[in-house]
């Protein structure tokens, strides 16, 4: 039986508020959902998953948000910062093993300055001209962002959490704002970016509401990557007894991306991954078409807790990149190492 609000979404890529809020408060258009947006996804990317290699440099940040192991008010975060040469030997074996997009996250850390990032990513791109470099290190001031597409950042990640403002002030400290949020994004876009925004689901607070906005804000944007995940909590936050998302929540608004935005980069998270065994398989047959495994030195990977019970498995690593794509193949679907550019038409 043919569901209408799901076919009227994905012919229209975009539905009133209520029907909306239809869609995410119903679990009974689930189903209807993620066949919807699983064709979408074949029909603009085939059957490819695009693999990045993410390499986490730094678990130092200068921001205090609320639900985040890495916020500077942990005193119990294990933090580390990777010097210019383990970063580029990240690279290196990445490159080796098929990697073509390398992913630079961190936390806000002021000990990377913009020369020095700016180095790293000119030093990837001289090395691997045939590579994409994305940078995930925060809220920065447009000419910060200017140097570093000068030194060759192809794509950046920045998600915005909520695009609701009361819901955004109640999960950052006072000094941090949706207004800049939202300016860095679109900085970003105006300079050249492949742009990357998303939102946490089911974190505190959260409301049909804010979900609802956060689909109008992106609509707004455009982006190219749209990153979701559930709310996990870590123990050393003051979210600590906080409820986590789900995953069923998450798989739902994942399908609505893929049909409001079939153009998309849509990551499976290791969010999700964490929260279901088998998340990530879910995620791709709910519209997601990109996997970042775990680049980053083994000794470092369980110190980089943005919330608790990571996956650090051997399947999360880049290094068991076999394993990753039996994982991938068993939900339907084909590993690719390419760099994986945003097809818009």
């Amino acid at each position: 039986m043919t569901d209408v609000l799901v076919e009227k979404l994905r012919e229209n890529r975009d539905l009133g508020d209520g029907e909306l809020r239809e869609l995410i408060e119903h679990p009974e258009h689930d189903a209807a959902l993620a066949q919807a947006a699983d064709e979408v996804r074949r029909g603009r990317y085939g059957d490819a998953v695009f693999l990045r290699g993410l390499i986490e440099f730094t678990s130092y940040c200068k921001q205090n948000c609320l639900y985040c192991g890495l916020r500077a008010g942990n005193r119990n975060a294990q933090r580390y910062r990777l010097s210019r040469e383990e970063i580029l030997s990240c690279c290196d074996e990445g490159y080796a093993l098929g990697y073509r997009t390398f992913v630079l996250q961190g936390g806000e850390d002021p000990y990377y300055t913009d020369d020095m990032i700016c180095d790293i990513v000119s030093a990837i791109k001289e090395k691997y001209p045939d590579c994409a470099v994305t940078l995930s290190i925060g809220e920065k001031p447009r000419e910060s962002y200017e140097r570093y597409f000068a030194a060759g950042a192809d794509r950046y990640l920045l998600r915005h959490e909520t695009a609701d403002p009361e819901h955004y002030a109640r999960l950052h400290p006072d000094n941090m704002s949706l207004e800049n949020r939202k300016r860095c994004l679109f900085d970003l876009k105006e300079i050249g970016y492949q742009v990357g925004a998303g939102f946490m689901v089911g974190s505190p607070y959260q409301t049909t509401d804010c979900l609802i906005a956060d689909l109008r804000f992106l609509q707004e944007l455009k982006p190219d990557m749209i990153g979701i995940g559930p709310f996990i909590s870590h123990k050393d936050t003051p979210f600590r007894d906080e409820k986590n998302g789900t995953a069923e929540l998450t798989l739902r608004m994942l399908s609505i991306l893929r049909l409001m935005f079939p153009y998309a980069l849509l990551p499976s998270t290791t969010a999700l991954g964490t929260i279901h065994p088998m998340g990530r398989e879910l995620g791709l047959k709910a519209g997601g078409n990109v996997v970042m495994p775990n680049l980053s030195p083994v000794q470092v990977r369980d110190k980089y807790a943005i919330y608790d019970n990571k996956i650090c498995t051997g399947e999360e690593s880049a290094q068991c990149r076999g394993c990753l794509e039996k994982r991938i193949e068993s939900a339907g679907y084909r590993a690719v190492t390419d760099r994986g550019d945003v097809r818009r038409s």
